[in-house]
């Protein structure tokens, strides 16, 4: 699996980009404008691009060819940047948002298309330890590109960041433009150049709420039931998700007074550690004894949320650092078996799959990030913390007791008769 490891360590590459440019760019847009007011209006757009980017990156990889969709683009946000650097004293605010739209949508694109095609590049038994590979070397350029914006920043000034960050995106396009992929399945599925081929309807042409009504199903309804509700536990925890990133300045100030950085750099050092030990467990557990379950999905949500909870509890920091490896642990677990199992769906249900999954993360996590820092001025970020990531530890215990009233649930009867039988595999099949 070496094409694949290079893989993943373009993409790597482009994650760090990611989380430099996410500090670089806030506070470049705030000594450009010198407004508040416009520095929001940058930022809700960002979180109006990542609501709707996922749905339609999840529309375009189920019918493009997914190589050619991630180097376009990383090589769109590489150009981004470079645009932002030559032309920002010769324009307005617009281009600032020109850019954030363009790092939106293929951030989003990027993101889907991999994951789509994960299971035609290493095959469906490597699924886990692709996908183990890829959070790892994320978790790690995460912290990287968080611990470095403050240093690249200062030091050498926000162009040098903006520099910085296409130069990832542009070497993990080239990165993927060199490696031999195959990203579909069944080659059947596509037609030339990997696009997939529109529907034949008899030779009729398709009308529009004929149309709309098949886009529609393709992004929700072609989607089990558990999936959705898998897709449900994933946003919400997103949403407790957000409480702990808006809490974190508030809680390492109150820790550490005179060094919060020091806190919140150990916090996010620890996390990392117990994400990239998840991936190495989870993986040698995927070889003996195959994917993780849905339930155990569900499981590691209600330790991830507990696990924060008590992070932001006060403990002593000898009990507080084991507790944020918990924290990592369970994150970089559910992580993997989230996008393991939809994995398992077919390659067109896969795409709207990821795409949904994308457009619910963004809304849950934006939506949480505003309700969080409301809160953060009224109560401690424990009890914001805790209300938020008791959230997630409700809906994941409430789909562990549907899962298990489902699966106790009795079955049909097999002496039906002849003419039984059709007409309810017809009523189950609408």
């Amino acid at each position: 699996m070496r094409c694949f490891r290079f893989l993943a360590a373009g993409n790597a590459a482009s994650a760090y980009g990611v989380y430099l440019n996410l500090v670089a760019f806030n506070l470049f847009v705030y000594d450009f404008t010198d407004s508040a007011l416009q520095t929001g209006l940058v930022m809700a757009v960002r979180l109006l691009v990542g609501l709707i980017g996922g749905v339609l990156a999840g529309k375009l990889a189920a019918r493009l060819d997914l190589k050619r969709m991630m180097i376009t683009a990383e090589s769109a946000q590489a150009l981004g940047l470079i645009t932002l650097v030559v032309f920002h004293r010769f324009t307005g605010v617009w281009l600032l948002y020109a850019v954030v739209v363009v790092a939106g949508l293929c951030s989003n694109s990027n993101g889907v298309a991999l994951r789509t095609a994960v299971p035609a590049i290493v095959g469906a038994d490597r699924r886990v330890w692709a996908n183990g590979l890829l959070a790892s070397c994320r978790s790690v350029a995460m912290v990287a590109g968080f611990a470095s914006a403050g240093v690249v920043v200062s030091l050498l000034g926000h162009t040098a960041a903006f520099l910085v960050s296409a130069g990832t995106f542009a070497l993990s396009a080239a990165n993927l433009a060199w490696l031999p992929l195959r990203t579909r399945t069944d080659s059947g599925e596509t037609g030339a150049e990997g696009r997939v081929p529109p529907e034949r309807g008899g030779g009729q042409e398709e009308t529009r709420p004929t149309r709309a009504r098949r886009m529609a199903a393709l992004a929700f309804g072609a989607l089990p039931p558990l999936v959705l509700m898998l897709v449900a536990v994933r946003a919400v925890d997103g949403f407790g998700s957000s409480a702990h990133n808006v809490g974190m300045p508030v809680q390492s100030r109150a820790v550490d007074p005179d060094d919060p950085a020091v806190f919140m750099s150990q916090f996010w050092t620890t996390w990392a550690i117990g994400n990239l030990i998840a991936q190495r467990l989870t993986t040698r557990y995927a070889k003996r004894r195959g994917a993780p379950s849905d339930t155990a999905f569900a499981v590691g949500v209600m330790i991830m949320s507990a696990a924060f909870i008590l992070a932001f509890a006060g403990l002593p920091v000898w009990l507080a650092l084991p507790v944020i490896v918990l924290a990592g642990m369970a994150d970089g677990f559910t992580e993997n078996a989230f996008v393991s199992r939809l994995q398992t769906l077919p390659e067109k249900g896969r795409a709207a799959a990821f795409g949904l999954a994308a457009t619910t993360e963004n809304t849950a996590f934006g939506l949480g990030m505003v309700i969080s820092a409301s809160l953060l001025e009224r109560f401690s970020p424990f009890g914001v913390v805790g209300a938020m990531h008791g959230a997630a530890l409700v809906l994941g215990l409430a789909f562990l007791l549907i899962r298990r009233r489902l699966a106790a649930a009795p079955r049909e009867p097999s002496h039906q008769t002849a003419d039984a039988a059709p007409e309810r595999e017809r009523e189950v099949n609408r």
